[in-house]
């Protein structure tokens, strides 16, 4: 399957690696990781992540606190956002398509 990243997706993302790399060096770079590692079991199991609004699932990172949020669209998956989970829960459903 194929993955598809909205823009605001790959901005959470460049945002929270900085605030890592800032922390200290190379987390950034682990949650980089983390996030390559969690859309390669997403696009191999796609649907057994729990459903959480509609359409869309939620993949929980292990080490760090936050979520991807993602649609199967038919061969496409697409990543609404990966969010903070302690940080305005449910803004990307007023963002999604």
């Amino acid at each position: 399957m194929r993955l598809r990243l909205d823009l605001s997706a790959q901005e959470e993302i460049r945002h929270a690696a900085l605030f890592y790399e800032d922390c200290r060096d190379g987390l950034g770079q682990e949650f980089i990781d983390a996030i390559e590692a969690a859309f390669e079991h997403i696009q191999r199991h796609p649907t057994v992540w729990r459903v959480l609004k509609g359409r869309f699932r939620r993949y929980l990172l292990q080490r760090f606190p936050y979520g991807v949020i993602y649609a199967v669209e038919g061969e496409t998956i697409y990543v609404a956002a990966v969010m903070h989970l302690k940080r305005k829960p449910g803004y990307w459903v007023r963002e999604a398509p």
